[in-house]
């Protein structure tokens, strides 16, 4: 803005944060002007909506909702392409009161004060208003706060999109007074049913042969956006009379990297993937989640930190080499880098995933630091305490220690815990990989000791 007049970019940025939902007309393109073939695809009613059944087919809650006419504030979470958008539009469109929308990567708290300030003058002409907030994850606590009043007295009806899990990313206030409603990315029966659409919309057939089909569906990972998007380059680009390969196809398009954030949910969903397929013993599944993450731009020291940590907690004692091959395969990432290290760190979750498993050390951790927790400030029995000083020696330290080395068996069998709660049981080792052999050993030493206590030494 220079002397007080709008530059004409300000005027298109401020229609959108205030509600223009069609953007042909902040353009000033009519309805002749091009228009993308997604958004000319775009459904306009709920029966357009394809791969969503659990939602707009019959009995799903969308489709209960509008059919009921009373449109309640929702968070819709899906993934990006499965129509999130699309759906508000069609909500909005079926509400007879005002729609408008914004969306949180452009929108702070001032312009909110502006929505709800309109919107309480309309509800005082008898008006209401749905305000569609889109990427609603992008706002933070105190911009998600302000929803609250407007929301809970009917100023505004929420509806909310967000690609992230509503239950990390949103405050659990406004979550309560909203609907979460899950959409799914498309499957391949909703892509080929979009391919359909788009060849009818264009009148001509895709000209790509059967397995080149197939390879454009799965490029676009559950997202009908992406699908539409590649269709009408192979249309713009492509002879109609074609029938061109998938291997042709791959240098049209260029390969689409997987959907994937280090720093959101899907993350963590696919860590947890990798760890529960190792610790399932299931070396495929494992190396599968662990390329997807690696094709998906994740550090790969920070799966060298869970693979590691996957060694002594799902592992331990049943494979004392689990964890030497992890630190061996980090160290030998930081030492070659990409690609090369990589293989390293895939042979380790291998070994995992094809090891042994028990996590007997990791519950006889949390039994003792809850014990220690329980327990304060309990001191050692005297016996096994050192007495440097004849103080000490008086007070009884190190009276009666005896000198594991020195016995027979090199085992004593004395108490080591402090004498207010005796001996203690932490550590159960199973039947399983060489912890079969320490348990022998705890057995061998359990029956040395149950023998000293009959003689009573």
């Amino acid at each position: 803005m220079q002397n007080g007049i709008a530059e004409p970019c300000d005027i298109w940025w401020g229609r959108y944060i205030h509600g223009m939902s069609n953007l042909f007309e902040i353009a000033n393109m009519d309805d002749q002007a091009p228009r993308p073939l997604a958004d000319r695809l775009r459904p306009q009613s709920i029966d357009d909506i394809v791969g969503q059944d659990q939602a707009c087919g019959d009995g799903g809650s969308v489709r209960r909702m509008l059919d009921s006419g009373n449109v309640s504030s929702v968070i819709l979470w899906g993934p990006p392409g499965s129509g999130k958008t699309t759906l508000a539009r069609i909500i909005g469109a079926s509400a007879d009161i005002h729609f408008e929308t914004i969306s949180a990567i452009f929108s702070g708290v001032a312009d909110l004060r502006k929505v709800f300030a309109a919107a309480k003058q309309r509800r005082q002409a008898g008006q209401g208003t749905l305000l569609f907030v889109d990427e609603i994850h992008r706002f933070n606590k105190s911009q998600q706060d302000a929803f609250l009043p407007v929301v809970e007295d009917g100023t505004i009806t929420l509806i909310g999109a967000t690609t992230e899990n509503p239950s990390f990313e949103l405050n659990a206030a406004l979550l309560s007074r909203s609907q979460v409603i899950v959409l799914r990315r498309l499957d391949d029966h909703a892509l080929e049913e979009l391919l359909k659409r788009a060849e009818k919309t264009m009148d001509q057939k895709l000209p790509l042969d059967g397995e080149a089909r197939n390879i454009i569906k799965a490029m676009a990972d559950g997202d009908g956006r992406y699908l539409l998007t590649m269709a009408e380059k192979i249309f713009n680009e492509i002879d109609p009379g074609s029938n061109i390969s998938s291997s042709e196809l791959m240098e049209i398009l260029q390969k689409r990297a997987p959907i994937y954030d280090k720093n959101d949910e899907s993350h963590y969903n696919l860590i947890s993937a990798l760890h529960k397929a190792v610790r399932g013993s299931d070396p495929d599944a494992a190396l599968y989640w662990f390329a997807r993450m690696m094709a998906g731009g994740e550090d790969p020291c920070f799966l060298a930190r869970r693979i590691t940590r996957i060694a002594v907690e799902d592992i331990g004692l049943a494979d004392p080499n689990a964890l030497p091959q992890c630190v061996a395969a980090w160290e030998t990432y930081e030492r070659l880098g990409s690609p090369e290290g990589e293989l390293a760190l895939a042979q380790a979750v291998v070994y995992l995933a094809t090891s042994p498993k028990s996590n007997a050390v990791y519950e006889a951790q949390k039994s003792a630091y809850k014990s220690a927790k329980q327990t304060g400030s309990l001191a050692p029995p005297k016996h096994i305490l050192n007495a440097p000083t004849k103080l000490m020696q008086d007070e009884g330290y190190s009276k009666g220690y005896e000198y594991d080395h020195a016995t027979k068996e090199c085992f004593s069998g004395q108490d080591y815990f402090p004498e207010e709660i005796g001996r203690q049981k932490f550590y159960t080792p199973p039947e399983r990989g060489f912890e079969r052999e320490i348990n022998k050993r705890l057995s061998y030493w359990d029956k040395l000791r149950k023998e000293k206590e009959e003689m009573g030494t």
